[in-house]
């Protein structure tokens, strides 16, 4: 109940998260006045005042992928530890389960709003570039006690990231698997691909479908099974996509395509940039051509 407690806790502000990042509006004009007119002091002070808010608030962003981050490794932890197998694990803490797919859910809003704000890296790239040169002119930055240098760095790695929450979330998976050397490789990768059966069974069976009270439960299913299918492809030493694997990923695919475009854009560019093996030699070719 700890864990659940724990996750619970991350999981009540991921909608204002969204929201925040929903709102986001760059500063770009601001930006574009002040470097079209170096001398322009005014102008220079504007765009300042106005990116220095923009930068807090992706901070703050930022600091949630690390509790998000934390929030999926204790739920790792509680879904693969034995003796119980994956399938059981699943079965009795469904609670846990359902967490887990809540914070796929959110990672894939988060990152499909992101690919449509570009704004974020060039109002950050504005700020680095303007504090690196005001260091020189010794201008008093207060930012800089909110944002040192080394977490900058570290934010602008993040949002280098097509899908910044996906990444984060890719890597904790795998540093637990490396972390846990005495925990099967299967505990963890059977619950990644149990999940995404579970996920294209339910898209797939016009029964559940139809029961499904919203587009939102439909959109629910599949970016959690795409959020799986990342996960797993990166901490499987043979991925997702060969003939190995536990996932049916033609039938993955094949689910999704069958949604409307505008649904499922952002979650096939994911499948295709976020994922690690997808161009390797063993990936059959008709699935290479499906997500062409």
């Amino acid at each position: 109940i700890d864990v659940w407690n724990q996750v619970n806790a991350v999981l009540q502000d991921s909608e204002s998260i969204l929201s925040g990042l929903q709102a986001y509006k760059g500063a770009g004009q601001e930006i574009r006045e002040a470097i079209q007119n170096p001398n322009d002091m005014i102008l220079q002070e504007r765009a300042w005042n106005s990116v220095c808010p923009l930068v807090i608030r992706l901070k703050k962003l930022y600091g949630f992928s690390l509790r998000l981050e934390r929030a999926l490794q204790s739920l790792l932890e509680s879904l693969t530890c034995p003796p119980y197998t994956p399938t059981q694990h699943l079965e009795k803490e469904q609670a846990l389960a359902k967490q887990f797919a809540e914070i796929l859910h959110f990672t894939l809003r988060f990152d499909e709003l992101k690919m449509r704000i570009p704004a974020i890296q060039n109002d950050f790239s504005y700020y680095r570039r303007t504090i690196s040169r005001n260091r020189i002119n010794n201008m008093n930055l207060d930012i800089e006690r909110e944002v040192n240098n080394e977490m900058a760095n570290r934010m602008s790695l993040f949002y280098a990231e097509a899908t910044p929450m996906l990444k984060t979330l890719s890597t904790a998976t795998t540093n637990f698997v490396t972390e846990n050397k005495t925990l099967p490789l299967e505990n963890t990768t059977d619950v990644l691909s149990t999940m995404a059966s579970v996920c294209k069974v339910m898209l797939e069976t016009p029964d559940y479908t139809c029961r499904f009270n919203s587009e939102d439960t439909l959109l629910f299913c599949m970016r959690v099974m795409v959020g799986v299918i990342i996960l797993y492809d990166h901490v499987h030493p043979n991925g997702a996509f060969n003939k190995s694997s536990k996932i049916d990923m033609k039938g993955c695919i094949k689910v999704l395509k069958e949604q409307p475009a505008d649904n499922v854009e952002g979650l096939l560019n994911a499948l295709k940039f976020t994922t690690k093996h997808l161009h390797d030699e063993s990936t059959p070719k008709n699935i290479r051509s499906m997500l062409q």
